[in-house]
């Protein structure tokens, strides 16, 4: 994460010497544009300009693309997946599992699903389905767990069976309970190899502690699964080859550390590249292309700024953590990511997807070979955008984090 050394003059002290010559009826005319030239020199740019993606505009799409309300009447939707037979489990945050079926949202919710904390961000997250799940059944949920004092990330498998969920385990959880009810990530993404990662939130913003300082310096703690992406088996086992397996002081689960909030992962079945999105502070908000062992820096490096003002850290990049793709001020509040590989929209391939919730839209993010950000463009939904996924027909499908949430398709307006 570089940042533009180039001096910069205070705000106060650029307007003091502006307005201090506006008499002058000579300059007056021009001091207004000194003026916005000085505002905008100071103001924080929205991408690293020694990252490896160029700064690029964002550009609006809407008009290409059709918008259709497949499904309503969600609460808090989270994530959706896709059954083998064209039916769709969906995820509500206050802790329901839905099943679509046709169309048809049914009104009973699925049996079986973990009590869960629904306070504040947490509740029932994430769905996904084993691989071969066809031949399994194996369904896996990530939640939050617990009470306001002492709360957990969780990660459980069951098994299916068209109404219900059997033999519930929980076969992951973060090892250090935290208060409150924020930061808990939580995406799954499954690998070639039939490992599967799982993004894990810091704990929360100040005051929030863990043994004595910030819970969010945890994710520079290679002891703590807080602010880390982890790696696992499909019962929960931890894989050998783990970046951090054998290495003493270090939780053999890490694959990755130094993030915030990851609520986007997508895999790359072509380049075998992993992309996260993670919510900064005020600003900061971050795409990175996510490898093992690597460090992200937060919250030693990054673009955000404290909710009560002020910096986080003066440092935006250091030698041995990885900069950011491309970072975002101010921020989207990035959610679920889809990385396009289907042949239905052909001008869509090979593009990321970035639902974003106080934007309200979806961001078309374009890459190029060595994936760096070519180029962005939003499509704007109008409400919150908590997931986006391709689904089995080769279309966009987006969820909105509305109380009365939708599921909506979209397409090429052609």
């Amino acid at each position: 994460m570089h940042g533009n050394n180039s001096l910069r003059l205070p705000l106060a002290v650029i307007k003091q010497v502006t307005m201090s010559v506006i008499n002058n009826t000579v300059i007056k005319k021009f001091a207004s544009a000194f003026l916005l030239l000085a505002l905008v020199s100071c103001a924080p740019t929205s991408n690293s300009p020694n990252a490896s993606a160029a700064a690029q505009p964002t550009t609006s799409a809407s008009t290409d693309v059709q918008k259709t309300t497949v499904l309503e009447g969600l609460e808090r939707p989270w994530s959706i997946a896709w059954l083998p037979d064209g039916a769709m489990l969906i995820t509500e945050r206050p802790g329901r599992l839905r099943i679509v079926r046709k169309g048809v949202l049914d009104p009973t919710p699925i049996t079986g699903v973990p009590e869960v904390f629904a306070v504040n961000q947490g509740g029932l997250m994430e769905v996904s389905l084993h691989p071969s799940f066809a031949e399994n059944r194996f369904v896996y949920l990530t939640y939050s767990h617990g009470t306001n004092e002492a709360n957990r990330t969780r990660v459980a498998r069951a098994t299916f069976d068209g109404k219900a969920l059997r033999d519930l385990k929980v076969i992951f959880e973060v090892n250090q309970a935290k208060s409150s009810g924020q930061h808990f990530g939580s995406r799954i993404i499954w690998l070639p190899d039939n490992t599967m990662l799982v993004a894990i939130g810091d704990g929360g913003n100040p005051p929030v502690q863990l043994d004595g300082d910030l819970i969010r310096k945890q994710a520079q703690n290679l002891r703590s699964r807080l602010g880390k992406i982890v790696r696992l088996n499909d019962d929960g086992s931890i894989p050998k080859d783990n970046p951090f397996v054998g290495r003493t002081n270090a939780d053999p689960a890490i694959w990755s550390y130094g993030h915030r909030n990851i609520q986007g992962l997508a895999f790359d079945a072509a380049t075998r590249r992993v992309w996260s999105t993670e919510h900064g502070a005020r600003g900061g908000d971050e795409l990175n292309l996510a490898e093992a062992g690597k460090n992200y820096g937060w919250p030693i490096v990054t673009y955000s700024q404290e909710y009560s003002g002020g910096e986080i850290s003066k440092e935006r990049s250091r030698p041995g953590m990885v900069d950011p793709k491309v970072f975002w001020t101010p921020s989207p509040a990035p959610s679920g990511l889809a990385f396009y590989n289907g042949d239905k929209v052909p001008e869509w391939k090979g593009k990321l997807f970035s639902g974003e919730l106080v934007s309200r839209d979806v961001r078309r993010i374009d890459l190029d070979e060595k994936g760096n950000v070519k180029g962005q463009q939003t499509i704007s939904i109008g409400q919150r955008v908590r997931d986006v996924r391709q689904g089995p027909d080769g279309f966009l499908y987006v969820l909105t984090d509305e109380q009365n949430g939708q599921l909506i398709r979209l397409q090429p307006s052609s």
